[in-house]
This record gives structure tokens, C-alpha cells and sequence, in this order.
């Protein structure tokens, strides 16, 4: 599951995918805080592994007074530094060049044992590997403290859409033909909401310390619009639609196997975009007026480590 598409990312990648990348649902974080603390975590230090830019580490700075951001990648280091960000305490938020394996064992102020109240990891444990992710979590975490992993995936083109079932029909075909050859074994355990994501206890060499008795899964269908994971779903634009759509990792892959066609009429989100604006104006929209609207599930894991 080694990661390498994001890891190399640029400090001018980075900053795209910042740009364009939604936040999570201000309802996510209210129920991994409030089942945090009923289960005895503290407040003090969080750590946000895989953090990229910063995007969900800045969502939950502001309940913490230590916050720590770790991702491999120094592009995304680079533009989470430049957006900077502050805790509960104003302190800066500390963004460091470190895998979700050493989880700041690497860094001349190491993340000291016992020192972590919250671990959270944002649509990034796929690309983990979780057997030395939970054995360094374990040594990190504050007895009581808690692991939260979460992640999305596109479910189906919202029923508010004009030429719904041919869109959506567009959409799975897409999928099928250009996406899913250049998906890694990462994607599809993101995809499938990490049903089969490692565990501490179902690692071949279980990790001693967390508690399976309160582990915790809770999921998003995006089925209404009430059961929001991100914290904007609407509608948008077909450019915006493409700058969402070209941070995904498998069309990065995509445009890295068809560098000539990248940015072109032949590029794999412009394909994607003529056929849909073709079943848009077949259902009666404006040409320079089209939106496209999908519906978004998504799953939080919670574990916890045994006071």
C-alpha cells in the first residue's frame, strides 16, 4: 500500500490541492471530539498524520493546544507551512516531514512516547502500513487516548440531477474505462470504507495495548442532504468539477502515463467533462450554465488505547 503518487507532490501540486480539495463536515468533528472526551480522551496534544496541507489538521486545531501536522511529502509540508494555522492556545500549528510509520520518531524534536491525546488521519491511512502505524501509535498515545481514521468516497450522481440515470450511467462507465487502471489497492480499501483496513487486533502480529471492546464505526451514506461529510456538497460548476477531480490520485497517475494528452481536449477530466455537458444540454441546459452534483458517503473508525 506504499504511497508514492502524493509523496512526490510539488510545493506548486501541494498548493492545488489545497485549493481544491473540500473540508469535512464541522458534524464529523463534533462527534470525534464529543466521543473522545465521554471516553475518557483528553484535549492537550493532537497529531494529524498524513495531514498534507493541513485541511483537516486546521479543523481540529482549534480544539487542542498542541497540534501537530506530519505528512512525506514536502510539497504538502511546504504549502501547510505557508497557510500556517494556530491551536486552542494560539500556539502555531507544527507541520513536520514524517510517514505515518515513523510518526515523528525521525524529527530532532521526536514525538516523545506517552506524549499524544488524539491521533486522527484524514483520507490517508489507506496509504499507510498499518502494522508499523498502530506499533508507533501505541508507544505515542496517552493511556485513554484515541485513533480516529476516516475517509469518503463518490457515491452516486445526486437525484436533483438533470439526466440523472445517464449521467449517472456516464459516471460508473468513466470509472470503469479510465479510473479504476490506475487505482492502487489503497484506493479500493478507501473505496469499499475501509471494511478491510487493518486493525490492532487482526494484524497477523496483533499490537498489545488497544481496547476492541470500544472500537467504534460510523458511516455517512450521503443519501440526504442532512448526512453531509463534507462540509459543502453542493452543486458546482464543470470547471470547478475539474480542479476537485484533479487532485485524485489515480488521475494524477492518469496524466503521468499520458503526460502529451494532460491539460488538453484528450485529457482524461476533459473526455470525462464533453460527454457530461452533452447529456446536460440534451436535458435542457444552457450552454456555460452547466453543474454537475454527486452524493458523498464516508466512514469514521475510532480505537482506543487502554488506560
Amino acid at each position: 500500500m506504499s504511497e508514492t503518487t502524493f509523496r512526490s507532490f510539488t510545493n506548486e501540486q501541494g498548493a492545488n490541492y489545497a485549493q481544491n480539495r473540500k473540508s469535512y463536515s464541522y458534524k464529523l468533528f463534533e462527534l470525534l471530539i464529543k466521543h473522545h472526551i465521554s471516553t475518557g480522551g483528553q484535549l492537550d496534544t493532537v497529531l494529524d498524520v498524513g495531514c498534507g496541507p493541513g485541511i483537516a489538521t486546521h479543523d481540529v486545531a482549534s480544539h487542542f493546544e498542541h497540534v501537530i501536522g506530519l505528512d512525506p511529502s514536502e510539497g504538502m509540508i511546504a504549502t501547510a507551512r505557508s497557510l500556517g494555522g494556530s491551536s486552542k492556545s494560539s500556539e502555531p500549528i507544527r507541520f513536520e516531514l514524517s510517514t505515518a510509520e515513523e510518526l515523528g520518531s525521525n524529527l530532532d524534536q521526536p514525538i516523545a512516547a506517552g506524549s499524544v491525546d488524539l491521533i486522527t488521519a484524514a483520507t490517508a491511512a489507506h496509504w499507510f502500513d498499518m502494522s508499523k502505524f498502530w506499533s508507533r501509535a501505541a508507544q505515542v498515545l496517552r493511556p485513554g487516548g484515541t485513533v480516529a481514521i476516516w475517509t469518503s468516497r463518490f457515491n452516486f450522481v445526486h437525484p436533483s440531477m438533470p439526466n440523472r440515470d445517464a449521467v449517472q450511467a456516464l459516471a460508473d462507465e468513466f470509472h470503469d474505462k479510465y479510473i479504476r487502471p490506475y487505482a492502487q489497492p489503497g484506493s479500493m480499501l478507501s473505496q469499499n470504507l475501509y471494511v478491510d483496513l487493518p486493525l490492532p487486533w487482526t494484524l497477523d502480529e496483533p499490537v498489545a495495548g488497544f481496547d476492541q471492546e470500544t472500537f467504534y464505526r460510523r458511516e455517512w451514506t450521503g443519501e440526504y442532504d442532512s448526512d453531509r461529510f463534507f462540509a459543502d456538497q453542493a452543486a458546482v460548476d464543470l470547471d470547478t468539477m475539474e480542479k476537485m477531480y484533479s487532485t485524485a490520485s489515480s488521475v494524477v497517475r492518469w496524466r503521468e502515463a499520458h503526460s502529451d494528452a494532460a491539460g488538453t481536449e484528450r485529457d482524461v477530466l476533459r473526455i470525462f467533462r464533453r460527454s457530461l455537458e452533452k447529456l446536460l444540454h440534451e436535458a435542457g441546459v444552457e450552454h456555460g450554465k452547466e453543474w454537475v452534483r454527486g452524493s458523498v458517503g464516508g466512514v469514521l473508525l475510532m480505537v482506543k488505547k487502554k488506560a
